[in-house]
């Protein structure tokens, strides 16, 4: 079959692959429908995170079963499905508890000697615990499909920062970063009641794509402008619930800069560089609780799924470059240099 590999800094490839097939009782094999390519891919694309020489990748897909484990019963073959960013087996103290991204037998998908999302067919670790149905008559609905790939990480990585930060009726959210986990954070935050929500972001494109989401301001100044910019708007006590969708040092401080004593950062942004830029005297001096870290997005499925497919929550516009799986280096390239938002792939 065909997939997406990485063999070195900026040089993504499609190439022939073995076949997936059931080796474990619980496993499924899943054909690809669709696929995204994610603001976290770009790390590896930039060489900022470590790969090896043609290792998989991609790890945002739906599709149908083709083949599944004896021990398989909640998914057959034919049934559409989308799979989580990380599988887990459903049944160990951290699933029970909600923290899927914990599951002590869980895993990434395009990690070594796993098959990537950005391919024909993906085999499913744990398919019982990892894989949700979906209606099958999604599959006539182009705009839907889009909408349910978001399940599989940005939806529920914007929801769970929203609800770190304690997103509410009433409540006033700040959103760090325009990317797609932001923009879906905007639209989980609305879906929470959240009273006022300030985008901060300088991408023109992509502040019209927050203002349609539910955001009431947007703020196009960084650093400390930006700080002055939310404080100006908060009768200078800041926002009491903040996002931080970036992952780098500087989005770290301005989220703290404008986050109101008292208040709440849920930060979900993937940490590159040096990228803490904390500084626990403040965070102490503030009582500011920081919340976040890897989204449980197995856990907020069925939570967010039924919205998705009724319509109250769109994120499908975050799409905004559809490529073959055979152009997907042209999709890693517009999104690397920012031409694309978000890039989702078709077989």
């Amino acid at each position: 079959m065909r997939a997406t590999t990485i063999h070195g800094t900026r040089d993504i490839r499609v190439e022939d692959v073995p076949a997936p097939r059931v080796q474990y009782a619980t496993d499924a094999v899943v054909r690809v429908v669709r696929a995204g390519v994610c603001g976290s891919d770009l790390w590896a694309y930039r060489g900022a995170a470590r790969r090896r020489p043609g290792q998989r990748m991609g790890h945002e897909f739906l599709g149908l079963v083709e083949d599944a484990g004896a021990e398989v019963t909640r998914v057959r073959p034919g049934d559409l499905v989308v799979a989580p960013f990380l599988w887990s087996d459903g049944v160990c103290a951290y699933c029970r508890d909600g923290l899927t991204s914990s599951c002590v037998h869980g895993g990434a998908w395009g990690g070594p000697g796993y098959d990537g999302g950005q391919g024909e067919a993906v085999r499913v670790p744990y398919a019982e615990g990892t894989l949700v149905t979906l209606p099958a008559d999604a599959l006539g609905d182009d705009r839907l499909l889009a909408a349910l790939v978001t399940l599989s990480d940005v939806l529920g990585t914007g929801h769970h920062a929203a609800v770190g930060a304690g997103a509410g009726p009433g409540v006033t959210v700040a959103v760090v970063g325009d990317g797609a986990v932001g923009l879906c954070a905007v639209l989980a935050a609305r879906r929470l009641g959240a009273e006022r929500i300030i985008a901060l972001g300088r991408h023109g494109r992509r502040t019209a794509l927050a203002g349609r989401f539910g955001a009431t301001d947007v703020i196009a100044e960084r650093g400390e402008a930006a700080v002055d910019a939310v404080r100006e708007l908060t009768r200078g006590e800041g926002a009491p619930a903040v996002v931080e969708a970036v992952g780098t040092e500087p989005s770290m401080r301005t989220a703290l800069g404008i986050v109101r004593d008292g208040g709440a950062v849920g930060f979900v942004g993937v940490p590159h560089g040096s990228a803490s830029g904390v500084d626990l005297g403040v965070t102490f001096a503030r009582n500011i609780t920081l919340r976040g870290g890897v989204a449980p997005v197995r856990a907020y499925l069925p939570d967010l799924l039924p919205d998705v497919l009724d319509g109250t929550l769109d994120p499908s516009p975050v799409f905004d470059l559809t490529i073959g799986l055979e152009q997907i280096a042209d999709g890693y390239r517009a999104m690397d240099e920012r031409t694309a938002l978000k890039v989702l792939v078709t077989p």
